[in-house]
């Protein structure tokens, strides 16, 4: 179908930087956007991803099924009051002070927080899938809580990093602190991540991030947010971070070749400002965000969903996503799919597609209500329901009723640093 691979090229290009532990000017940090690519405020990601979608033209979006999870996943919505407010109320989640006050240290902890969170948020999938033995962290259920839990998956991250902060005084998360060889050796990291009595393996691709915290935590030391704010004079949109963030860390530019043309999807830096978005989330919705104070505000619909391997399975099993046969049999006989093949593509963009069409649905379901939903509803706020929806299904927590669903999928499993 003409799909090149483009990960090979992007990792060794991005390894190759790491490696030579070139040191970030300051230069980095003040140069112009490279791109206009945004004055007509169209997310690329959803223009690659359509591209992608009707180049590989194997995961297909069923339309009927888009209608009846819309209608579905928007009364969920209502009455589970789910918010950007619901990313406070999950257990790991280190809080800024509410109500918001500016001048609070603690509010850069959690931006440092969410930052390392964000470069690290990638391939937890386990080759010991459902068995007790798979990697996982053991720390306390929740900060306030001395009672003990094993974590798994994206979760085992955040433990970990909780972790050593709390348990192990480990300053982990301050850039100055995991940038630097000295202070903070390659056996350090690896002890931050070490995995509970009862699991056979280690966190996956550990090299990998540690080489992303040490780039990482270089260009941080420079200062970054300050930056955006100056270089938008405080009217910077969510949009215009995630840019800024790929065009300065390498780590962040999940890009392919499709037939000749560059496909964004950006999963991680996405994530990332979407995180910062719900992390900061005003109690009032009417009152400024603190990190969007522009009269503009975040503009977060502008964001896409965030192509993982997760929101796929939950897709799927919605029956908003249609998979063939040979896709099938590839994910129940657990073939690992390379990063870049066609049939990885087409799930990731097919899955942007798709939460775009939810989200056109319910904001039709709004307009026929006579009501206004623009500013409640986003693909963002659609992802993280739809990633704790599938948890909850895993973990035997909730079941879908009154609508046809799919039998649910393994995971596709793919090795990659991107998601």
């Amino acid at each position: 179908m003409g799909v090149a691979i483009a990960y090979s090229e992007l990792r060794q290009r991005f390894m190759s930087v790491l490696r030579s532990r070139l040191p970030i000017s300051t230069s980095t940090l003040n140069e112009k956007p490279s791109t206009q690519r945004h004055d007509n405020e169209v997310n690329p990601v959803i223009e690659g991803s359509e591209f992608a979608y009707k180049a590989t033209n194997i995961v297909l979006v069923n339309e009927d099924g888009v209608k009846t999870a819309a209608k579905l996943i928007r009364q969920r919505l209502l009455v589970e009051s789910y918010t950007p407010r619901t990313w406070r109320t999950h257990p790991l989640h280190l809080l800024p002070s509410d109500p918001y006050v500016a001048l609070d240290p603690t509010n850069k902890s959690v931006l440092n927080w969410i930052f390392l969170i964000s470069c690290l948020n990638f391939s937890f999938w386990s080759e010991k899938e459902g068995q007790p033995d798979r990697y996982s962290v053991e720390w306390r259920d929740k900060w306030d809580s001395s009672e003990k839990k094993l974590w798994t998956g994206y979760w085992s991250l955040v433990a970990s990093l909780n972790r050593a902060l709390v348990d192990d005084d480990i300053p982990i998360t301050d850039p100055k602190f995991y940038s630097s060889e000295v202070l903070c050796p390659d056996s350090l990291i690896e002890h931050v991540f070490r995995r509970s009595s009862q699991s056979a393996e280690s966190i996956p691709l550990l090299g990998e991030r540690i080489a992303i915290m040490r780039e990482v935590g270089s260009i941080l030391c420079k200062g970054f947010l300050d930056e955006f704010h100056r270089r938008h004079n405080g009217e910077g949109t969510a949009l215009q971070l995630v840019q800024m963030v790929v065009d300065i860390f390498p780590t962040y530019r999940d890009e392919v070749i499709v037939n000749g043309e560059k496909v964004c999807l950006w999963k991680r830096a996405q994530i990332l400002v979407a995180e910062i978005w719900a992390a900061f989330y005003p109690a009032n919705s009417t009152y400024p965000h603190p990190i969007f104070p522009g009269v503009r505000g975040p503009k977060i619909q502008q964001l896409t969903m965030f192509a993982d391997y997760r929101v796929p399975q939950i897709l799927h099993h919605l029956c908003i996503l249609d998979y063939p046969p040979s896709l099938l049999e590839t994910l129940h006989a657990g073939t690992p799919l390379q990063s870049g093949a066609s049939e990885e593509i087409s799930l990731r963009a097919a899955s942007i597609i798709a939460v775009e069409r939810v989200k056109e649905e319910i904001l039709k379901l709004f307009v026929e209500e006579g009501k206004c939903g623009e500013d409640t509803v986003s693909s963002v706020l659609i992802d993280f329901y739809l990633w704790d929806l599938a948890k909850k299904i895993e973990n035997g927590e909730d079941r879908i009723k009154g609508m046809k669903t799919a039998k649910t999928v393994p995971i596709h499993r793919t090795r990659s640093i991107w998601y």
